[in-house]
């Protein structure tokens, strides 16, 4: 059995590594509302039209800048996808930070919490659909599987896996393969609803579905890593 030690949060420490910073524009002065305002329009379009169809000029035109403001803070569509993508990110894993900020009373407890939030966050109509314009586009435009990858999920296997070696450290889990078992935790999260989700089929995302799949993944992690 596990002892029921306080526990701290999972979304703390999942959000210590890679923070990125807003990213300053081409011309050294930082960001500025041009330039979220240029996000914000760029994001739209990507999200309504997929990669391939959106074009700098409809951004520029959307956002209310000149093509020569666009280029001087971002040097093509990649560039701006992936500053998309990356605010995107930094958004839910901020999100992930401020979620249960008082620390849970035992390991279970945070396990469930922290999938719950994952699934939340996955299943977002903006994260479906960023996920949908990777996956439909990647082929062409091997960047955009790089920046889904490196900005989403390689950013939250670091969490856990860091959130797992503690607790392995500890000794409330017994894991030999700490980024294993990060991948399996992120993996079953995606259990029936986010799947589901993505493929637009029928399915149950109310807070007590989400909850039901959360504690399923809780208990199975615990039967493979528990002492």
């Amino acid at each position: 059995m596990l002892p029921h030690t306080q526990e701290q949060p999972f979304h703390r420490t999942m959000t210590q590594t890679e923070q990125p910073a807003q990213r300053p524009s081409r011309n050294g002065k930082g960001t500025s509302s041009k330039y979220e305002q240029i996000l914000q329009s760029a994001g739209q379009l990507f999200l309504q039209q997929g990669y391939e169809r959106t074009s700098m000029s409809q951004i520029a035109q959307l956002a209310g800048v000149s093509k020569g403001s666009l280029y001087n803070h971002f040097e093509n569509k990649a560039d701006l996808f992936t500053a998309f993508f990356e605010e995107c990110s930094r958004t839910r894993l901020n999100t992930l930070k401020s979620v249960s900020q008082a620390p849970q009373p035992d390991l279970r407890t945070a396990l469930e919490q922290a999938a719950a939030t994952i699934i939340s966050l996955m299943i977002d109509p903006e994260a479906i659909g960023l996920y949908r314009i990777v996956v439909a586009e990647a082929n062409e435009f091997p960047n955009l599987a790089d920046t889904l990858w490196h900005y989403g999920v390689s950013r939250t296997l670091t969490g856990l896996s860091e959130w797992f070696a503690e607790k392995h450290a500890a000794g409330q889990l017994i894991i030999k393969d700490i980024d294993l078992a990060a991948e399996q935790f992120l993996t079953m999260c995606q259990t029936r609803i986010i799947h589901r989700s993505r493929l637009s089929l029928p399915v149950d995302t109310s807070q007590a579905s989400i909850d039901g799949v959360a504690s399923m993944v809780a208990d199975s992690f615990l039967r493979m890593y528990a002492p």
